[in-house]
């Protein structure tokens, strides 16, 4: 019961000095810790007990990549957070090398407080405007990640037709893409848009885990993805290694594809957000 009260009084103080100007905030509670622009939203969440575990469901479905490319050479992730994404696959992707651009540095200077390593030579962090990193760095990653967020929502040039062709040109030739959409975002059908000019028919779209986001993946190489049955037999193999559900996460995949290709059904991705 003290603990219990202990979290609920941090949370209480931690609302009324929770601020509108885009400063990071972190929650710490009895559990866990989350990070925050606002009082509204979360943008990250980390388990004590678990440091290195996937808690949102958007972040898992993000690692839905691994049907695709299983064993990248070089992740590049845009958004940094609480490094979520960034502490599993320097955890469970051990030859990858992971390189994280986050354009706010006062979100950096709390890796410590979210237990994200020290850079190394398997994983970086650098401070940095991600289209600029995108369109300026020789590096050709496996798979780039794209989670980047103000207080305000998506940053303007991660959701443009040269950010996402700058992507295209400079994933390796079978990478993959995958971005992360808050549900409440009324321009989806715009990315979509912008991700076919680089992309063509070669993406998947669909609600994340937890249905709060939607969640992109483009890739280069195959026009298609493979069958539904191969991408499960995938599944199956990679969940021997990786605590994720990757069979549904195939399924949602595929679904997607379908979902991508009809362009009329586009514009009922982005739900009204609420106004009060």
């Amino acid at each position: 019961m003290h603990a219990d009260r202990t979290s609920f009084d941090a949370y209480l103080k931690f609302l009324a000095e929770a601020s509108h100007d885009g400063t990071p905030k972190v929650l710490e509670t009895q559990h866990a810790l989350s990070l925050h622009f606002d009082a509204l939203a979360t943008q990250s969440f980390m388990s004590r007990k678990d440091p290195d575990k996937l808690v949102l469901g958007y972040t898992r479905t993000m690692m839905g990549f691994l049907l695709l490319h299983p064993v990248p050479a070089r992740i590049s992730m845009i958004g940094l957070g609480g490094g979520s994404l960034a502490k599993y696959c320097y955890r469970h992707l051990p030859n990858t090398k992971i390189v994280a651009i986050e354009i706010n540095p006062a979100v950096i200077a709390l890796r410590e407080q979210f237990q994200i390593p020290p850079d190394d030579e398997r994983l970086e962090v650098v401070c940095a405007d991600g289209a600029d990193y995108v369109a300026n760095q020789d590096a050709r990653p496996d798979v780039i990640l794209v989670d980047g967020f103000l207080a305000d929502g998506m940053p303007v040039q991660l959701g443009t037709a040269d950010f996402y062709a700058a992507c295209h040109a400079r994933l390796a030739d079978t990478g993959v893409l995958v971005a992360n959409f808050l549900e409440s975002d009324p321009d989806i059908p715009l990315y979509l848009e912008e991700v076919s000019t680089a992309f063509g028919q070669s993406m998947s779209i669909s609600l994340s885990e937890d249905s709060s986001n939607y969640t992109l993946f483009a890739w280069k190489g195959a026009h298609k993805l493979p069958s539904l049955d191969a991408l499960i037999a995938r599944a199956r193999i990679l969940e021997t290694a990786h605590s994720l559900s990757l069979t549904a996460a195939a399924r949602r995949l595929k679904r997607g594809e379908r979902l991508a290709s009809d362009r009329a059904a586009w514009s009922k991705l982005a739900r009204p957000q609420l106004r009060y």
